[in-house]
Parts: structure tokens; sequence; C-alpha cells
């Protein structure tokens, strides 16, 4: 039991998307809505979040890292010219 129950990219979409069906269920409330209304608002829009934060947060696996053949061939003292 060394692991943790969800990672901490999944933990933080989760976050979002809860934050988000907040949001909208408590924009939809104060709209004039009925509370049954909010709730289905927050839903639909947490159920919307999660794949939207997925894409949006980059995977571990698929992390850009920088290349290393930028300034490949130059000293740290050379200039051009």
């Amino acid at each position: 039991m060394d692991r943790p129950l969800l990672s901490l990219r999944s933990t933080l979409v989760f976050l979002l998307a809860l934050l988000t069906g907040a949001a909208a269920s408590g924009l939809t409330a104060v709209a004039g809505e009925g509370v049954a209304r909010s709730l289905l608002a927050g839903l639909a829009a947490a159920g919307l979040a999660v794949p939207f934060f997925n894409r949006l947060i980059a995977a571990e696996d698929s992390a850009v890292q920088p290349s290393a053949a930028v300034g490949a061939g130059r000293g740290e003292g050379e200039s051009n010219g």
C-alpha cells in the first residue's frame, strides 16, 4: 500500500472538473433556476470538464522534452560575428 489511490494528474483533473461543476451549478442557481436544474447543469458541466482537462493537462509520458541539439556546435563564449 505504498502507492496513492490516484495519481497527481488524475486528482488535478477531477478537482478542476468538480470546481467547474460547482461554478456552473452556483451560477445556474443565482440565475433563478430551480435546485434540480442547477444540479443537472453542474453535473453536465463536470462531465464535460473531465475530458477537457484530461486533454489540456499533458501526460507525463508525452511531455515535450527540450532538444539537446539547440545551440549545439557553439561554445559558451563564442558569438556570431
